[in-house]
């Protein structure tokens, strides 16, 4: 009888409110979608540092055997490579190194997707570990300060070549946060639109119900059960919209990303499927705390409990 009668008070304020629920919907989905497009800019900007390098990232890559480098006339020696490391050790700029083994930089290069592993194997293989060169990634202390690492390793004996991350990505890394602070900025803002629509729509609500309310606080009903038909409300606009959020975000994932930027731009790596669901269970914790807790705050203002 109870769950009844609740059912249908729901049925009835989403009819009653149907254009006021319909813009906390879709100022949900586009607030949410915007904020889903920042969740998963940032594990772009993750994914891109951790296979590429952040702009403080400099790589030195050592000669290997055949090497079709002037400066590499023979595969680098121990007594060269070490030389290599203990002048980059001596550098003030530098506050890490990392040195990459020819099985680890092929390992990468499968995964950027320059060759695949079918390649790698075989008599008759594209590429083997012993061709790829080894490498040292130094992090630098400051991004701009560069120079000095450079110079001093460029020219030494079994140094193949320099790059420098902020060459190769560092004006990805500008658009990508351009973009993501952008998309924060305008969910943040539809948020509070979205707070305030639910606002408007339990007090209009609380308005059309009000001899109902107050008949069931004179036979005695639980607050809980009064309260009940606006969160059910609540729950329902943020499924909804969530769900909307979700299918877009979806369709970004699908043919955005896989379709054409993963297939457009091989030189770098893009975010997937596990990052989509990853986004989307962010903004399945927050839309139902964005229409839940204004509810429940709300709830106890307007009536008056």
């Amino acid at each position: 009888m109870q769950l009844r009668h609740v059912s249908t008070n729901l049925s009835q304020g989403l009819r009653r409110n149907m254009s006021m629920h319909a813009a906390v919907i879709l100022t949900l989905f586009v607030s949410l979608t915007l904020g889903g497009i920042g969740v998963m800019l940032n594990l772009q900007a993750q994914l891109t540092t951790e296979v590429i390098g952040s702009e403080l990232t400099v790589s030195v890559y050592l000669c290997v055997p055949d090497d079709d480098q002037p400066q590499c006339p023979n595969a680098v020696t121990p007594a060269q490579e070490a030389a290599v490391l203990e002048t980059i050790k001596d550098n003030p700029e530098v506050a890490d190194i990392k040195q990459v083994s020819q099985k680890e930089g092929l390992e990468n290069y499968i995964r950027l997707g320059l060759v695949t592993r079918a390649q790698t194997v075989g008599p008759d293989a594209f590429l083997t570990a012993e061709f790829v060169p080894k490498e040292i990634e130094i992090t630098l202390k400051n991004a701009d300060e560069y120079q000095g690492v450079q110079s001093a390793v460029e020219n030494l004996d079994g140094v193949r070549n320099v790059v420098l991350a902020k060459d190769l990505v560092g004006n990805v890394f500008k658009l990508i946060n351009v973009i993501k602070y952008s998309a924060w900025g305008a969910a943040g803002v539809l948020l509070i639109a979205a707070v305030l629509l639910v606002a408007n729509t339990i007090r209009l609500t609380a308005l059309a119900r009000r001899r109902e309310i107050e008949i069931m606080r004179l036979v005695g009903a639980s607050r809980l059960f009064i309260v009940l038909p606006f969160v059910l409300e609540a729950i329902f606009n943020a499924i909804v919209g969530v769900g909307l959020a979700a299918g877009s975000l979806a369709a970004l994932t699908k043919f955005g990303i896989i379709d054409y930027l993963d297939a457009e731009f091989d030189f770098l790596p893009f975010i997937g499927w596990p990052d989509y669901l990853f986004t989307v269970a962010v903004i399945a914790v927050a839309g139902p705390l964005l229409t839940l807790i204004p509810t429940l705050l709300l709830t106890r203002k307007y009536l008056k409990f």
